[in-house]
C-alpha cells in the first residue's frame, strides 16, 4: 500500500533534532522525498561542530527512503531561497514545507536584551517568512503555468504563542506572531491552491528538557511516554499530505495522544452606546462586560 504522501516532496526545517527530526522520519515512512534542513547550531543559536541534518538523511535512505541535506540559514533570503531551489533540483518539486527550526534565550523581560530578543524573532519569525516567501513564489508561478497545485505548509508555533509563557517574552512574541503570518498567507495563498496552518505541539526537545523538565521527564520503561517528539508528527504528516484538503488557516495543539483545534480569538460580551463615551462610563461598562466574559487562561509559568 502507498504511504500518504507518497510521492510528494517535503521540506523540514530545524529537522536535524526533536521535533524536525520526528517529521522528517515521518514523511519519508509515508513515502515523501524529504529535504532535511538544518543549519546545526546549539540551543544558543551558534553553529555547532556536527551536521545533523546529513546524519537525519542519511537515516532516512538506510530505511529505504530518498532525502537531501540543506545546512542554508533559512533566516537569510539566501538561504531559504537556496532551501526552494534544492528541493526542486534534486527532487523536481516541492509539495510541503513544514516551518518547524528555532532555538531559546529565555530571560525575565527586565533582564532580555535587544540581541537575545532580535534573534529570537530572526529565527522563528523570519525564519517562518522566508521560506515561506520562498515556497509560494514557486507555487504561485505553477499555478500561473497551469500546472495544478495541491501545496501544503504546516507552521510551528507554541502554547507560548497562545497563551504567554513566564521568562520568554520574545518567544512568546515571535510564536504568536507565527500565528498571525499563518492566518494571512492561507488566505492569500489559497486561490494558488495552496493550504497553510499552525500546531503548537508540546514534546521533549533540547528547547524543552531543561525548561519543564519535570514535565517532559522520561516515563517508566513501558509507559506511554506522551513527551516523545514523534507523537506529534503524524499530525504534521497528515496536514501536509493530499488527504488533508479544506484544511486550511487552523491552529492545533498536538500533545501526546491528543489532538485540539484551537478556536482563537472570537468577540465576547460587547457593549455599544451609539455615541462616544466618556473616561468613566467605559470604565463602568467594562467592568460589566469583565464580569460577563470568560477567565483567560492562565500564562504557563505564572504562579
Amino acid at each position: 500500500m502507498a504511504g500518504l504522501c507518497e510521492g510528494r516532496v517535503v521540506i523540514v526545517t530545524g529537522a536535524g533534532r526533536g521535533l524536525g527530526r520526528a517529521h522528517a522520519l515521518a514523511y519519508a515512512a509515508e513515502g515523501a522525498k524529504v529535504v532535511v534542513n538544518d543549519l546545526g547550531v546549539g540551543l544558543d543559536g551558534l553553529p555547532g561542530p556536527d551536521s545533523p541534518a546529513a546524519q537525519v538523511a542519511r537515516e532516512i535512505g538506510e530505511l529505504g527512503g530518498q532525502a537531501l541535506a540543506h545546512g542554508g540559514d533559512i533566516a537569510t533570503s539566501q538561504g531559504a531561497a537556496s532551501l526552494v531551489a534544492a528541493a526542486v533540483d534534486t527532487f523536481g518539486r516541492v509539495d510541503t514545507l513544514v516551518n518547524n527550526a528555532g532555538f531559546l534565550r529565555d530571560r525575565m523581560l527586565v533582564n532580555l536584551d535587544e540581541d537575545d530578543w532580535d534573534a529570537v524573532m530572526r529565527v522563528h519569525l523570519k525564519g517562518h517568512f522566508l521560506p515561506l516567501r520562498s515556497a509560494a513564489a514557486w507555487w504561485r508561478a505553477e499555478a500561473k503555468a497551469g500546472r495544478p497545485v495541491a501545496a501544503r505548509v504546516v507552521n510551528t508555533s507554541s502554547g507560548a504563542g497562545l497563551l504567554g509563557s513566564v521568562g520568554q517574552g520574545n518567544y512568546s512574541a515571535a510564536k504568536a506572531g507565527i500565528l498571525g503570518l499563518t492566518m494571512v498567507a492561507a488566505q492569500e495563498m489559497g486561490h494558488y491552491g495552496v493550504q497553510v496552518n499552525a500546531i503548537a505541539p508540546a514534546a521533549r526537545t533540547r528547547m524543552t528538557e531543561r525548561t519543564f523538565a519535570e514535565t517532559m521527564a522520561v516515563p517508566e520503561e513501558g509507559a506511554f511516554d506522551a513527551m516523545a517528539p514523534a507523537n506529534v508528527s503524524p499530525l504534521v504528516v497528515w496536514l501536509g499530505a493530499d488527504a488533508s484538503a479544506g484544511v486550511t488557516g487552523r491552529v492545533f495543539e498536538a500533545e501526546g495522544g491528543r489532538i485540539t483545534v484551537m478556536e482563537g480569538w472570537r468577540p465576547g460580551p460587547t457593549a455599544d452606546r451609539g455615541a462616544r463615551w466618556t473616561p468613566a462610563e467605559a470604565g463602568e461598562a467594562t467592568r460589566k462586560l469583565l464580569a460577563a466574559a470568560q477567565a483567560p487562561l492562565p500564562v504557563y509559568g505564572a504562579r
